[in-house]
């Protein structure tokens, strides 16, 4: 294979799975890392991908902006109703605590709740929390806060104060990217501190995240990947990253 063949099918690889270590490239290709690193500092140097330490993403992955919550709540909407509703097993038993992150795909899981769910509730979602005020079965919960209008979350101290004192028994978390090297990340750095208090204070951290969020790493991270116990996510999720999250300790779960 000449090195122009090799690096196009590099490229095409990376954009494939999201992500690729200097390690993977050089075993898929029978090539010396050296080599690999060449490759990837061309293909960055062209636009095509974007070195990460150990390996390489796709050019567009690493981003400091985020959709507004119409066009998220229709992308990939079936794979998020089928997230949602295999997360809902994972919901404590009655008389538990639960806590809600803000996002289109936790927010799914709202309708999957027992109609006589004997529930404590904490969310910031504001969204989350109209929907579930009018539940009698569940006592609910809503951080106070600057609420952001592109996620209708709140944010700011005053969430931080409530979550630094809580202690819940499961945390339904949303991402904008997940990634073994970043952990799970976000855009907006109010965002990522309220959700790495969210993250601290569980006993159990479910994660639900479709597949394309996987190997995408953005701004701030706000949790190492091995703090989380579960991730729910879609079938289309490639059989290396689900072995690299298992290696981490996590369970992934496909809906």
């Amino acid at each position: 294979m000449y090195p122009e063949e090799r690096q196009q099918a590099v490229t095409t690889l990376i954009s494939q799975r999201g992500r690729m270590s200097v390690a993977d490239l050089s075993d898929t290709f029978g090539v010396t890392t050296e080599t690999v690193r060449r490759d990837l500092a061309l293909l960055e140097r062209l636009g095509h991908v974007r070195r990460v330490h150990g390996g390489a993403v796709p050019a567009g992955s690493l981003t400091v902006t985020e959709p507004g919550m119409t066009e998220r709540d229709h992308t990939r909407a079936e794979q998020k109703d089928r997230i949602a509703k295999r997360a809902a097993s994972f919901l404590p038993p009655p008389g538990g605590s639960v806590l809600f992150d803000a996002g289109t795909t936790t927010g799914r899981i709202i309708p999957e709740l027992p109609s006589d769910a004997d529930l404590t509730v904490i969310t910031n979602s504001v969204p989350i929390a109209a929907r579930l005020a009018g539940l009698n079965s569940v006592t609910l919960h809503l951080l106070g806060g600057r609420v952001r209008g592109i996620t209708q979350a709140a944010v700011g101290e005053e969430a931080l104060r409530i979550l630094d004192v809580l202690r819940v028994d499961v945390a339904f978390i949303g991402t904008n990217a997940l990634s073994v090297g970043h952990g799970l990340s976000t855009p907006d750095t109010d965002e990522a501190a309220v959700k790495r208090a969210m993250v601290r204070c569980a006993n159990h951290v479910v994660v639900v995240a479709d597949s394309s969020k996987v190997g995408r790493e953005h701004l701030v991270s706000f949790a190492p990947i091995h703090s989380v116990d579960i991730l729910v996510t879609d079938a289309d999720i490639s059989p290396a990253d689900r072995a690299h999250f298992h290696d981490q300790g996590i369970e992934v779960v496909i809906a």
